[in-house]
């Protein structure tokens, strides 16, 4: 089946920029829509973004203007915030479901 898997999170200051890619095998973005999830610690799960098959996309209002998923379904976030810090997932999006399943990639944001 198809599998996605993320890279490219770690640790960086607030004010900082992060690229996680979203590498896919098994299957291309213009089969589904792609999606990208979050999960802090103690807190539901959310949709970040989710960019469609048109390549449209679409985003939570807490990272307008500060993230992009980018048409290779990598995820550019710039001037992150501590609230940022969660784990983050790459996922075909369904609907509009929250996907946090499986593993991710953390991102860690200081002040």
């Amino acid at each position: 089946g198809a599998q996605q898997a993320e890279s490219g999170g770690r640790a960086v200051h607030a004010g900082g920029s992060l690229r996680p890619s979203c590498t896919q095998s098994g299957f291309t973005r213009f089969e589904s829509d792609t999606g990208w999830y979050r999960q802090a610690p103690g807190k539901a799960c959310e949709i970040v973004g989710i960019i469609g098959q048109d390549g449209s996309t679409e985003y939570a209002d807490s990272v307008k203007g500060r993230f992009t998923i980018s048409q290779d379904n990598a995820l550019q976030m710039n001037n992150l915030k501590p609230d940022d810090t969660a784990e983050y997932y790459c996922r075909p999006a369904v609907g509009r479901l929250a996907l946090c399943s499986g593993q991710g990639t953390q991102v860690t944001v200081s002040p």
